[in-house]
């Protein structure tokens, strides 16, 4: 993939503009480790015991898997040579493994005269299936496993067959698509992680992968631009879960209900409300890659230390926060998005969601509110309401307890101040998490309590739904979009979001790859999340997907700006922001 766009204006954090020469992640950093071992294994075998066979084909296999984990080319020649065999000897096993259906052989030309070995889907499994039995007999036998926890654990780890997701294979043949997969997509650590797999991805497609990554602003601004012309520049578009109903609306991407039905994608795996969030007048208009919900990240060493309990009210937060600021700690008590516009916007739609009331009026359901079918009153704006007046109190309130830079802090910024110890709490979207999960040398690293926005009075916790979902442009040339339909179920497969967690990102839409005890250990935040979205607490009518949303969240954030100033009353940026949303959907002839 190509290098990530810099840009003049401020990114949304260092995605977007840093130096990506990363080296290539492995497609299962588990089966890796475990490749080299058994390589070790079989090298110390010859040289220590008296047997003079029986080892070759593991060369063979441990070569092949290695390749395709790592993306490298594998031919009948060069997998001869790994071997330690004479050519002909390797040959004659190299077949007999592909007649045992272990290799797949694809072809690399147009003649078909030239072919690349790739692994089976069995082999896979089968030495998957081998890794997870050597792991338990070595635990079992010489006295690492946890007493009284049974075979299926090790190292510490627990492993429950049937729930480890196995590496992707190859596709049985090339892409057809000419000049590649082009792909349009956020600068965040998920992408980033698509980006480090590169290779990986290429051998499974068979065709090279072009990529331009932006921050969120620019990402909108390129997929309109996009769909203004003749043929779209971009095969799949990853794109903001609230921006699909605009997105549909306005006929940028292609509907893929008929897709999904004919190769019988299953969208079962998937959060309820992510999957939700992408479609628009009941058509599915994209796969989600991501569910990154804005939390509320405390630190527990903290907490502990004031023998409070983390925060589950408005009251209890704003206690917390002042607990937290602290001079002589050279602390502040919590990071948000205050920035003017659009990240402010955001913050006062979470927070009136922490007092029960959506920014525009939604029909109530058990579980919240329906933001997926809205006509008519439903696009009423709600800013003339109690609880939009609570909010507006609240974030005043929390300017108190707040960084002095407070005002211009934005998505990056929050995290970044979270992650250096400036902050005791932040409200921040998980995507982030990255920062102090995976740094070991963040004070907040190994210590962080994930919470959903604390509740105000007679309201219930909820964490606001975000993320990404995978789409197809509407103007894409009809040939392609077979091939890209393949393309975008392999990067949004239960397989492809394991390698993106395995390789830097900590979000998932799927139930099954949170489940995975693979990726459940790497960090506490994906089983949170899936936790959240099992018991409903994962909603995204704080921040539903109506083709105005992206305006209305703008419009409430500049006047909100004004009012944390001192420039507006509360009551006169209440006021305008009604009247402002008002207009708005009047002009749109909704209601």
């Amino acid at each position: 993939m190509q290098s990530i766009i810099k840009h003049k204006s401020r990114p949304e954090g260092p995605f977007e503009t840093q130096d990506r020469g990363h080296k290539f992640g492995a497609a299962s950093e588990e089966m890796s480790r475990f490749l080299d071992f058994i390589e070790q294994l079989d090298q110390e075998s010859a040289q220590a015991l008296s047997i003079k066979t029986g080892y070759a084909e593991t060369q063979l296999f441990v070569a092949l898997l290695r390749n395709h984990l790592e993306g490298k080319l594998t031919t009948s020649s060069s997998l001869a040579q790994s071997s330690g065999l004479t050519y002909g000897t390797a040959i004659r096993a190299i077949n007999d493994i592909e007649s045992r259906g272990l290799i797949m052989r694809r072809a690399r030309t147009v003649t078909g005269k030239s072919f690349s070995l790739h692994p089976s889907e069995k082999l896979i499994q089968e030495w998957q299936e081998y890794a997870r039995r050597v792991h338990s007999l070595i635990g079992s036998t010489i006295g690492l496993s946890v007493p009284g926890r049974g075979s299926d654990y090790f190292y510490g780890s627990s492993y429950q067959r049937g729930n480890v997701i196995n590496p992707p294979s190859v596709l049985s043949s090339k892409l057809q698509l000419q000049k590649g997969l082009r792909v349009l997509v956020h600068a965040d650590p998920t992408f980033l992680a698509m980006h480090v797999l590169k290779k990986q991805f290429e051998s499974i497609f068979g065709v090279p992968i072009q990529s331009r990554a932006l921050s969120i602003d620019r990402l909108r601004d390129e997929i309109i631009k996009n769909a203004k012309s003749e043929r779209s520049s971009y095969d799949i578009i990853a794109c903001d879960l609230p921006w699909f109903g605009e997105m549909a609306q306005q006929g940028r991407f292609m509907p893929i209900d008929e897709l999904i039905e004919k190769t019988d994608f299953d969208t079962s795996d998937f959060h309820p409300e992510a999957i939700a969030s992408a479609r628009y007048k009941g058509r599915q208009y994209g796969i989600p890659v991501q569910t990154t919900p804005d939390l509320l990240v405390c630190r527990r060493d903290i907490l502990n230390e004031f023998g409070l309990d983390a925060p589950r009210t408005i009251e209890d937060t704003l206690e917390v926060a002042k607990t937290f600021h602290s001079r002589a700690r050279n602390m502040s008590g919590i990071a948000w998005n205050a920035a003017r516009g659009t990240p402010l916007g955001h913050s006062f739609l979470f927070s009136m969601a922490a007092f029960g009331q959506p920014a525009i009026n939604l029909r109530r359901t058990i579980s919240g509110f329906d933001g997926g079918n809205v006509e008519g009153e439903n696009f009423r704006p709600m800013f003339n309401t109690l609880a939009a007046r609570q909010s507006a109190v609240y974030l005043r309130e929390l300017l108190n307890f707040s960084p002095s830079n407070i005002l211009s802090m934005s998505w990056y910024e929050r995290a970044r101040a979270y992650a250096d110890g400036e902050v005791g709490m932040a409200y921040c979207a998980t995507l982030l998490a990255p920062m102090f999960e995976l740094n070991p040398e963040s004070p907040a690293h190994g210590v962080t309590e994930y919470l959903p926005h604390p509740a105000g009075s007679n309201a219930k916790p909820v964490a606001p739904l975000g993320g990404y979902a995978l789409a197809i442009p509407a103007n894409i040339s009809p040939d392609r979009i077979g091939p890209i339909w393949t393309a975008l179920a392999s990067l949004s497969s239960a397989q492809a979001i394991k390698l993106y967690i395995e390789n830097g990102s900590l979000v998932s839409p799927r139930f099954s790859v949170s489940m995975d005890p693979e990726v459940s250990k790497i960090s506490p935040v994906i089983s949170k999340v899936d936790e959240m979205a099992r018991f409903g607490v994962l909603q995204m009518w704080p921040r539903p997907p109506v083709p105005e949303i992206s305006d209305i969240i703008a419009i409430v954030g500049e006047e909100m700006h004004d009012m944390l100033v001192g420039a507006k009353t509360i009551d006169a940026a209440l006021a305008n922001s009604q009247n402002r949303a008002d207009a708005l959907m009047r002009s749109r002839g909704h209601y």
